[in-house]
């Protein structure tokens, strides 16, 4: 049995010696660890709360350079960062750093250098306040995320689920304990970089860990990647949802979502979800009558796209459908437009709407359905 890494301080230095040395040797070349720049450290740390290290790179490039200081998201409107956004998902993050960064803006331009003042920024949590105070400004706080919740549960040999506020409270008391002083930026990057490449959820290369030597799981368990324990999940429901493509003319008319809310912010194909007993023609026309009290004439479906959200998934049938009459309304929407197709690249869009109009080619071609 693996004598318990917090019990010496002898363990706790040598774990914090073999983590670092090995971060030093092996952390991957990214475009956010080139610079010390709060800002850029922040917007990262943002960005990476739901998407992968490897498919990152893209959308952070493409947001610094069209913000490439607070002052300039926040002198930004909300369409403009939506659309900067575009493709990560998550919109309420994008709309929080918008409200942050004027904040900071109207407070000096200089992000707060500790933990308590991040903390009253919109948007930001315990994890990215420790993230960025650590990373950013030197403060010795431990993050803990989904990685390093894996690393700690195995390293320990944690067997309660990790998100009970009890286990929860135990993880940061022992991450505060293993970080390395006046090196957290370091350490907090070590330990999310281990559990992303080597304590992985399914597959993790414990022959190649630089910490296996003090890891519990790997010495006493079969099967280590049994840590962390999850209670069953649920069966997340799935909808059926019609959206319409309705033109009036060589017009294409779009509708912009409410600000709160899922997807909010966002421009949309009208629609909404069937409900019992409907078609999904009846299903567009009802929606669309409730939404911008409008009528419209229902043609053939155009494309099909299966989309999943956190809590559930949908199946997106697009329609053409013709203006037949009315004046459209904010009535469930927070904007509409009429539109050429050729300006839908100007639009942020949701990833199934987007997956719509490139299936159609609208971006390439222009031309009308």
């Amino acid at each position: 049995m693996v004598a318990g890494l917090l019990e010496t301080p002898e363990a706790i230095a040598a774990f914090r010696r073999d983590l670092l040395a090995w971060y030093r040797v092996h952390r991957r070349q990214l475009a956010w660890r080139q610079s010390r720049d709060p800002y850029r450290i922040w917007i990262s740390e943002i960005m990476l709360q739901q998407t992968r290290v490897d498919q990152m790179d893209g959308y952070f490039a493409r947001f610094i350079a069209a913000f490439p200081t607070v002052e300039d998201l926040a002198a930004a409107s909300e369409d403009q960062v939506l659309k900067a956004w575009e493709g990560l998902g998550y919109y309420a993050r994008a709309r929080n750093l918008h409200k942050a960064a004027k904040q900071v803006a109207g407070q000096g331009g200089h992000l707060p250098d500790t933990y308590a003042g991040l903390l009253d920024l919109p948007g930001i949590g315990p994890y990215t306040a420790a993230a960025v105070s650590s990373i950013a400004f030197d403060r010795d706080h431990p993050v803990l995320d989904g990685n390093v919740t894996r690393v700690l549960c195995r390293l320990l040999r944690i067997e309660e689920d990790p998100r009970k506020a009890a286990v929860k409270a135990a993880l940061i008391a022992a991450g505060e304990k293993l970080l390395a002083p006046g090196q957290a930026g370091d350490f907090n990057q070590a330990m999310m970089e281990l559990g992303s490449r080597m304590c992985t959820p399914a597959r993790p290369r414990c022959g190649e860990c630089p910490v296996a030597d003090a890891c519990r799981a790997f010495a006493e368990l079969d099967d280590p990647t049994a840590l962390p324990r999850k209670a069953p999940r649920k069966a997340r429901p799935h909808y059926q949802v019609a959206a319409g493509l309705i033109w009036k003319g060589d017009q294409l008319l779009i509708a912009q979502r409410p600000s709160e809310g899922l997807l909010g912010g966002l421009w949309e194909f009208p629609g909404g979800k069937q409900e019992e007993g409907e078609t999904l023609e009846e299903c567009l026309t009802r929606e669309i009558r409730e939404e911008l009290a409008i009528e419209i004439e229902v043609g053939e479906c155009l494309a099909t796209v299966d989309h999943g959200f956190t809590h559930f998934s949908i199946t997106l049938h697009a329609f053409r459908a013709s203006y037949l009459s009315g004046e459209p309304q904010t009535i469930g929407c927070a904007a509409w437009r009429w539109i050429d197709p050729s300006e839908l690249d100007r639009y942020a869009f949701s990833r199934a709407d987007r997956r719509v109009i490139e299936e159609l080619g609208f971006l390439a071609t222009g031309d009308k359905a």
